[in-house]
C-alpha cells in the first residue's frame, strides 16, 4: 500500500532515555515509537517512520499529519530500557480516555496486526541476516510477537492460552481478549502489577510494527 500523504500538525511525544539509549513514542499513535542511542536520534528516527507509520493510521479509517514535535515528558528509562524496549509508563497516559478514545486505540491496534500480518504473508521463511548476522527468521519472529503479547495479555488481568503461528482462530482469540483487557482497564485502574491501558497500547503497537518494519527491511527485494 503506497503511503498517504502527510500533513503538518504538532505532534505530543513521550521521551524515555537512559544514559545509553532512547525512545520517542508518539502519545496519541501508539506504536509510533522509536529508539537510539539519545533524545535527538530517536526523534530523528521518529520522523523518518512517519510515512510507514502514516499507512497504519490510513487503514484505522484515520487523518495522520506530522509537524514539530512537542516533547512532553521525559522519563527514566530501565534496564529494559537499554535492552531495547520502552519501559516506562508517562504520567499523561494515566490522564482518561473517552469511550470514542479508546475505540481509536482499539482501531490502531488492530491497524498494526493487520499491518504485520500483511508484513508476514509476503516474507519469504529466510530473511536477511542482520549487520552482526543474526535476527529470526521469519516464523521465529512471528512466534515471538505472539508470545509476547500473551505476556502483555497478562499485564491487562486477562489469561489465554498461547497461539502459535498460523493457528487464526487461536491468534485472533488472543486478540480480542488483549482488547477486551483494554477496555476493562478503562473501567478500572491497573493494580501496581498492571498496566494502565493507554501504557498497554502503546507498548503492544510498538513491539508489532518494530518487528512487521524489521521483517521488511529484512526480506531479500
Amino acid at each position: 500500500m503506497a503511503a498517504p500523504r502527510v500533513p503538518r500538525r504538532a505532534v505530543r511525544v513521550i521521551v524515555e532515555a537512559t544514559p545509553k539509549r532512547a525512545f520517542a513514542s508518539a502519545l496519541d499513535w501508539p506504536g509510533w515509537c522509536r529508539g537510539a542511542r539519545d533524545e535527538r536520534a530517536a526523534l530523528d528516527q521518529l520522523a523518518d517512520h512517519a510515512a510507514r507509520y502514516a499507512v497504519v493510521a490510513q487503514a484505522a479509517g484515520l487523518a495522520f499529519g506530522v509537524g514539530e514535535f512537542a516533547v512532553i515528558e521525559r522519563l527514566p528509562g530501565s534496564a529494559t530500557t537499554d535492552f531495547g524496549a520502552p519501559a516506562t509508563p508517562a504520567a499523561a497516559e494515566a490522564e482518561p480516555l473517552s469511550a470514542a478514545g479508546a475505540r481509536r486505540l482499539e482501531a490502531l491496534i488492530s491497524a498494526a496486526w493487520a499491518a504485520f500480518d500483511e508484513v508476514v504473508a509476503s516474507a519469504p521463511p529466510s530473511l536477511r541476516k542482520g549487520p552482526r548476522g543474526g535476527g529470526r527468521d521469519r516464523d521465529a519472529m512471528a512466534g515471538h510477537v505472539l508470545a509476547a503479547e500473551n505476556a502483555y495479555a497478562r499485564k491487562l488481568g486477562v489469561r489465554v492460552p498461547e497461539p502459535h503461528v498460523g493457528e487464526a482462530a487461536a491468534i485472533g482469540a488472543q486478540r480480542k481478549a488483549v482488547l477486551a483487557g483494554l477496555r476493562a482497564g478503562l473501567r478500572a485502574p491497573a493494580d501496581s502489577r498492571g498496566w494502565l491501558p493507554r501504557y498497554a497500547a502503546r507498548r503492544i503497537a510498538w513491539h508489532v510494527l518494530d518487528h512487521a518494519w524489521e521483517m521488511e527491511n529484512r526480506t531479500e527485494r
